[in-house]
């Protein structure tokens, strides 16, 4: 009886929203905006999300909240499009999206792409409302179990599946690429005791390396060095103008799109993670139970639907933590909190007494969001990759000004410029000599989380490693790093070989 009443409140949710004009043309407008944020390299949901904040100041809290929602899933989809076209990720959500979506695009299949990335996109938000409404109290409790050892493992395993996926030829150099991001991350002040590292006496470094400037320099400045040296040219194909996917395509891939959800979902549900996790670690997954792994960074249409279902499932993910115990599930949700209070919210344990329809709300608004998501994506799909007709080395230059423009939007600091252009040079000189660029800025991400979280952790055990092994949830954690790094030996191989030939004759 409770769940058909629940039922009814979420339906008359959905309907209040689009029967009224006003919801309407600023969901489409907020879904809209927030794409084009997600697109530019510099402009984040998290920035998306805070600047529309300050305009929702006394709009009503059901207008505010279609507006801010929308804006949310809009930028973390909108992502995709930089990802695919130019192979510079708008957002770092979307970095493990150009691993193989800039090579289909090459291959002139940038339509299909696009096309089945906005297909699952929607999936994945509309799978993560399922979670927020129905499995909230639940997961809540699941992701309470993180403490400060948990997150440093997370954080860690994030930076080896990175380096162990990306790699073009020996793992080391994804993990070596990796360690570099971790560095990166600890220059600046300790964000415990407040002393400087690695600031080489610039003051502008000991607030740390905003990953704006770095995402831009690490994957824009090669790409514009590559394709002006070696004068890349994008196929043209027919195919950009076939961008709906066709049903049996969408089902073929139904399995990859409903894993990545749960993923998405269960990582975002972890508070402070974010969509970047969600998407590598999909990304990881997909790979290891592909039939065909060699083909993955190579224009893999699954990678990209792993990637950017995950990241997009996340969102709802997010929501859980957030409205269920008060604790944001990524940046993009921490500014929300900061706006559902604004509008006097107050997420947490008492949110269903206080507001007793307002997650049925959010589920219906993240309903709604997905469905104008995939109605704007599909229509923009077939203006957007006509950027693939203009010749590379025209573009080029416009994709250098829009990355100075990028670093230098965040904070108007023109340290960001001399901060870019180093790690861009840096960058291209370790594409050279194969080094994956990838987790290097998945080290520049994580790195803040893992070092602070570990320096945390043994504070409070007074150096002891000992919970590490003793919690569960934990525990498995350490296990599954330790079967990643050992999983890409020689001798290990050797050994799953001899093993499944063992098998084989065992079974005849």
């Amino acid at each position: 009886m409770v769940v058909l009443e629940q039922i009814n409140l979420f339906f008359i949710e959905l309907v209040t929203i689009f029967t009224n004009p006003v919801n309407i043309a600023v969901l489409f407008g907020s879904v809209f905006m927030g794409i084009v944020f997600g697109a530019m390299p510099g402009l984040t949901a998290t920035l998306g999300v805070a600047l529309l904040t300050t305009l929702t100041y006394g709009v009503n809290q059901s207008t505010a909240m279609v507006s801010l929602l929308g804006i949310y899933v809009g930028a973390v989809y909108g992502g995709s499009y930089a990802s695919i076209l130019i192979n510079i990720p708008g957002t770092a959500a979307a970095a493990a999206t150009a691993m193989d979506g800039y090579p289909l695009a090459c291959q002139g299949k940038a339509g299909k792409a696009l096309g089945l990335t906005t297909t699952s996109s929607a999936i994945g938000t509309f799978v993560g409302m399922l979670f927020v409404v129905s499995c909230s109290p639940w997961i809540s409790r699941i992701a309470l179990e993180f403490t400060s050892f948990e997150f440093f493992l997370l954080a860690f395993f994030g930076i080896v599946i990175s380096g162990t996926l990306t790699s073009p030829d020996l793992t080391y150099k994804g993990w070596i690429a990796g360690v570099i991001g971790l560095w990166m991350a600890t220059i600046g002040r300790d964000p415990l005791q407040a002393f400087p590292r690695f600031s080489f006496g610039f003051p502008e470094l000991e607030s740390g390396l905003d990953i704006v400037p770095v995402l831009i320099g690490a994957f824009g400045i090669p790409q514009i060095i590559q394709v002006l040296k070696d004068q890349l040219v994008i196929k043209e194909t027919k195919g950009f103008n076939k961008v709906m996917p066709e049903l049996n395509e969408v089902v073929h891939h139904l399995p990859d799109i409903i894993r990545s959800s749960l993923i998405g979902v269960g990582i975002g549900s972890v508070p402070g993670i974010g969509e970047d996790i969600a998407g590598w670690v999909s990304y990881g997954t997909g790979k290891n139970s592909s039939k065909n792994p060699e083909n993955w960074g190579k224009g893999e249409v699954t990678g990209v639907i792993c990637s950017e279902t995950a990241n997009n499932a996340c969102i709802g993910g997010a929501m859980i933590p957030l409205l269920n115990l008060g604790i944001p599930g990524s940046p993009p949700a921490a500014m929300l909190l900061g706006a559902l209070m604004l509008h006097g919210i107050q997420p947490g344990p008492m949110i269903t007494f206080d507001h007793p329809t307002f997650i049925l709300e959010i589920t219906a608004i993240l309903l709604a969001a997905s469905l104008a998501m995939w109605i704007i994506g599909i229509t923009l799909v077939r203006q957007v990759v006509k950027i693939l007709l203009i010749p590379q080395p025209i573009f080029m230059p416009v994709i250098a000004v829009l990355c100075v423009i990028g670093s230098y939007a965040l904070g108007m600091k023109i340290f960001n410029l001399y901060l870019m252009l180093p790690v861009g040079i840096i960058a291209y000189f370790l594409t050279e000599m194969k080094y994956p660029i990838a987790p290097l800025v998945v080290g520049v991400i994580l790195g803040g989380m893992a070092d602070e979280n570990i320096r945390r952790a043994l504070m409070t055990t007074q150096g002891s490693l000992t919970p590490m092994f003793t919690r569960p949830v934990s525990l498995i954690l350490v296990i599954v790093i330790i079967i990643t790094l050992v999983s890409q030996t020689k001798w290990w191989r050797a050994f799953v070989t001899l093993l499944f030939s063992f098998l084989k004759r065992k079974s005849r």
